[in-house]
């Protein structure tokens, strides 16, 4: 699960693979397993000190995952003899825990509240302020509620921050031989994960959900190594991880 960043950019930028005019919106989602990686505060003082620097010349929006915070509180329910519907609010909590940690290393720079839905957070957009927000609802995933807001609010881009440096053919945490991805296409992508052997290794950044929601939005994506937080501002200036590029007709 993710924070989202949402952002208009008054001066005109020029990305290596991606232009714009002079106004853009763009959403980023930073996996939980990241922002709140060793629950080491300076995490999130890293991100926000990049965040403010970006905020400068954008209005921003992030959607933060919940990590092991929230599979670890998912696993005590189950234990309990929770539903999954209460294990799915559980974690959905856990990841507006999450953004509430990332507004407090914001400051005044965030919106104070975590919206619980896109409007919300299309409407705390309107302050200039970066919006923070962590899950929507039960069965979404992270990526699918950035995918979502992307298309709710007509973002330009969306950055997908995770913990390896773009999409490969397979994992390649034990694969050394995986093969990055430059480009791809949200028709391939979705080739890839319907592969029996590739969903075997269980190597999917992106659900099918959100794949097909980049698709018909034609949102271009950008799937980079968050670990670093200097990466978001690589990944609008620099050939950085990997590009979704829309479908071909």
């Amino acid at each position: 699960m993710y924070f989202i960043i949402i952002y208009e950019i008054r001066s005109r930028l020029v990305l290596n693979k991606l232009s714009f005019g002079d106004v853009m919106r763009i959403v980023i989602t930073v996996g939980g397993s990241i922002i709140i990686k060793d629950h080491d505060y300076k995490r999130f003082q890293d991100y926000s000190r990049v965040l403010k620097s970006m905020a400068e010349e954008h209005q921003i929006m992030v959607v933060v995952g919940g990590g092991s915070t929230a599979r670890d509180y998912i696993k005590i329910a189950r234990n309990l003899g929770a539903s999954e519907a209460l294990c799915d609010d559980i974690g959905i909590e856990v990841t507006r825990l999450n953004a509430r940690l990332l507004i407090t290393a914001l400051g005044d720079h965030a919106y104070p509240k975590v919206p619980h839905n896109f409007a919300e957070a299309l409407e705390y957009s309107t302050t200039g302020r970066i919006v923070v927000m962590g899950g929507t609802e039960p069965a979404h995933s992270t990526d699918a509620v950035g995918s979502i807001l992307a298309e709710f609010v007509g973002a330009d881009l969306l950055l997908n921050a995770t913990s390896v440096d773009g999409l490969y053919d397979k994992d390649p945490h034990k694969h050394p031989d995986a093969q990055m991805f430059p480009e791809i296409t949200p028709s391939e992508m979705l080739e890839l994960l319907a592969d029996k052997e590739m969903k075997a290794g269980t190597y999917e950044f992106l659900d099918k959900t959100a794949i097909q929601i980049i698709g018909r939005s034609g949102i271009k994506t950008v799937i980079f190594n968050g670990e670093n937080p200097e990466n978001l501002q690589k990944a609008l200036n620099d050939n950085i991880g990997t590009l979704i590029v829309p479908n071909t007709p």
